[in-house]
């Protein structure tokens, strides 16, 4: 009993995440791109990955299935979105620095 208590404890923090509320309060401290980075994350985390389980499952070998439900309970946002983020800031950084170097050219 108590691993199902602890599968819907998982699944209720992946939906709690997608709240209007909680959406808008990272808008309010980080800006749309972080928005835009974290949810585009869950849907990774929650969609793509067990699609990609599901077609190694059935054309590599099958314990490739064990993958779909695993990829739903865990989740691994703590370590992915700051990567990606500052993946982002990097790149952001750049862009800012080519866009003043062609305002000052001009």
């Amino acid at each position: 009993m108590k691993t199902w208590k602890w599968v819907k404890e998982r699944f209720s923090h992946k939906l709690a995440h997608f709240s209007p509320k909680r959406i808008k309060e990272f808008l309010k401290k980080n800006g749309l791109a972080f928005v835009i980075i974290f949810v585009g994350w869950e849907i990774v985390e929650d969609v793509v990955f067990p699609i990609i389980f599901g077609i190694l499952g059935n054309y590599v070998h099958p314990a490739f299935y064990a993958g779909i439900p695993a990829s739903l309970i865990l989740c691994f946002h703590w370590l992915a979105v700051p990567i990606l983020w500052g993946i982002w800031l990097k790149i952001s950084k750049k862009n800012e620095q080519n866009s003043q170097k062609n305002l000052d050219k001009e």
